[in-house]
């Protein structure tokens, strides 16, 4: 009898084991999942694929715009909590938005006054920001559908999208064919990987528009601390287009060499770029000794613990502190007030077309345009 108790024990033993086991196998599978998320004027579908990494991180992301309508990052109690600005369907995003987590193209951020030459031959723009261009036109990469691939691999889930732009579209020359490509990783990193073909000679500068807000949509992120691995940014008009000039970021308030709250210098209007950005709205220049993904932001927010790292390929990021925003809009139980998200969009400088001392962003026939950025969250 003692034998055979011992042998029901064992099993019952290795029964609760190899349970226990499939319970925490379950846990370690990442998931990638789509629904529909609502229909366009134009009869349209749009979807809305979540991402789930083995953590338990989610993001949701939909073909329409590539938009990132939600993404959960961890606290130092390890409660997760939405760190994007957006709306949970789709009809916000169609009635119109300050590109709330969009992917921008063909050239993100502002060209002057929506016109400029390449091969001697001058091609206009729509002017959709004061009077000039921005964010690719009055439809551009953010505003349409993206044919969708889902991705599945031992630890990772992805969405590839694939677009392409017609030669002219928003008045840029060639046909673009453009692939971005979205990872989720159990490192907690969102992976963006951009890549771009042309038959002619074309500009490209592509990026991603979200809004982050750290303390989970609770408040504004004045008091989210920034660290930037920038020595200089580039100045503006007051229409927000390059001097043509960097300026050296020490002894002004677009200092971020060391961890500084976004408050400590947002306010200072009697420096000129402050006061012609209504904040921070500027264009740094990322220090990097080689090509390849660096890490040139850290962004923490003291309450939550959370921490955001930001690693990229590209020359610089426009740092905005959503200065316009103005309560307007609303959406996940949030009002979206002033300075209530920032943006860290990883790109070539403003109005390259037309500064040729700035790196260039002409794109031709026979050549790749490849860009990466990760995201990653963490929490301490």
């Amino acid at each position: 009898m003692r034998r055979i108790s011992v042998l029901l024990t064992a099993l019952v033993g290795l029964a609760i084991f190899s349970c226990s086991k499939t319970k925490n196998e379950e846990k370690m599978i990442s998931t990638i999942s789509k629904e529909a998320f609502g229909q366009l004027p134009d009869g349209q579908q749009a979807d809305l694929y979540t991402l789930t990494n083995a953590n338990g991180m989610t993001v949701n992301i939909t073909n329409y715009g590539g938009i990132v309508t939600k993404l959960t990052a961890p606290d130092k109690n390890g409660q997760w909590a939405d760190v994007v600005l957006g709306f949970d369907s789709l009809a916000p995003y169609l009635s119109g938005h300050p590109f709330f987590g969009a992917l921008v193209g063909r050239y993100g951020n502002r060209i002057a006054k929506g016109k400029f030459k390449l091969n001697g031959q001058e091609y206009s723009l729509a002017i959709n920001n004061g009077v000039n261009a921005l964010h690719g036109g009055t439809k551009g990469f953010d505003k349409v559908i993206w044919k969708a691939t889902e991705i599945k691999q031992d630890s990772v889930v992805g969405l590839q999208l694939e677009y392409t732009s017609k030669d002219m579209e928003e008045g840029y020359p060639g046909n673009l064919t453009v692939k971005v490509v979205y990872t989720l990783d159990n490192e907690n990193a969102l992976t963006i990987d951009y890549t771009a073909t042309t038959d002619k000679p074309t500009v490209v500068n592509l990026t991603n528009h979200s809004y982050f807000n750290l303390t989970g949509l609770k408040r504004d992120i004045l008091d989210h601390e920034v660290t930037l691995e920038s020595d200089s940014i580039v100045p503006v008009d007051t229409t927000l287009i390059p001097t043509g000039k960097l300026r050296a970021v020490e002894g002004t308030p677009f200092d971020f060499r060391k961890a500084t709250k976004i408050s400590a210098g947002i306010n200072k209007t009697e420096d000129e770029q402050i006061k012609a950005g209504g904040g921070y709205d500027h264009c740094w220049v990322l220090k990097r000794s080689g090509e390849g993904l660096v890490q040139f932001a850290t962004v923490r927010e003291p309450e939550s613990g959370r921490v955001m790292e930001v690693f990229t390929t590209e020359p610089a990021v426009q740092f905005y502190t959503g200065n316009f925003l103005d309560g307007k809009l609303t959406g996940k139980g949030a009002t979206y007030s002033k300075r209530f998200g920032f943006c860290l969009e990883t790109e070539h400088y403003p109005d390259s077309p037309n500064q040729p001392q700035f790196p260039t962003t002409t794109l031709n026939p026979g050549e790749t345009y490849k860009t990466t950025t990760k995201y990653k969250f963490s929490a301490k």
